[in-house]
């Protein structure tokens, strides 16, 4: 199985046209605000914090950055070969890694584990913005990363972020420019019905060990200069 091409090339038209500049893209908040919050809910389920760390889906890298700082092998991979193409760019030098993954691909993941062991993953916003076939292969594209050791931390818009979102694109001046090119790619966020999130993964054979709600932070601002945060769920599952 593999993602469709309407998908992909979604995907692909969209991290051409992203701009490279740090925060120029809406979901692309400085890691303080994002992977730093989700680390402190992450880090006390890790069993084995040695283990290989999976970013999947990571974009243009910026939290694979920080991440790469707070573990010893950090992997960003993504469907987009041009968001890996921007986060190489961005740090040509640093100690993180990428590479190209079609997460409902089952054998591409399998060498993935093959090659790194069992492996802690990190998914930020993912799940939400898959087709609806593709939701429960990315989770149990996850277990197959975690394997016996691993730990996932997963967050993912609220159905609730669903109305925030069509809020500000209905505004009566147009949606705030960071917003606009999600909708003109095609991609429609916040998709998944709070109850299907954690059973996405329970039925990939994981348990849920720890889970909450947390906003995330966004790049762009209401006319007041307010951040915008979206209602978002975390979960921790493992083996």
């Amino acid at each position: 199985m593999s993602v469709t091409s309407r998908y992909r090339d979604a995907w692909e038209g969209f991290w051409r046209e992203a701009p490279e500049e740090p925060g120029a893209v809406i979901w692309d908040a400085e890691p303080a605000l994002t992977a730093e919050r989700h680390l402190t809910l992450f880090a006390p389920h890790l069993t084995d914090p040695g283990l290989p760390l999976v970013d999947l889906g990571c974009g243009n890298g910026t939290q694979t950055r920080f991440l790469a700082e707070r573990f010893d092998r950090v992997l960003g991979v993504d469907l987009s070969a041009a968001a890996l193409e921007l986060a190489r760019r961005r740090d040509p030098t640093g100690p993180a890694e990428f590479a190209r993954l079609d997460a409902t691909d089952t054998e591409a993941v399998r060498a993935l584990h093959d090659r790194l062991g069992d492996a802690n993953v990190y998914v930020r916003g993912v799940i939400h913005q898959s087709e609806p076939a593709d939701r429960r292969p990315v989770a149990e594209a996850v277990a197959t990363l975690l394997g016996a050791r691993g730990r996932a931390f997963v967050v993912e818009l609220s159905e609730t972020a669903k109305q925030v979102l069509a809020d500000l694109a209905q505004d009566p001046s147009g949606p705030p420019p960071k917003l606009r090119p999600v909708f003109a790619h095609g991609l429609a966020p916040a998709e998944v019905a709070d109850a299907d999130f954690g059973g996405f993964f329970r039925a990939a054979g994981l348990t849920v060990l720890a889970s909450g709600d947390l906003p995330l932070a966004t790049t762009e601002s209401t006319p007041d200069g307010a951040r915008i945060e979206l209602p978002a769920q975390w979960l921790v599952v493992g083996a």
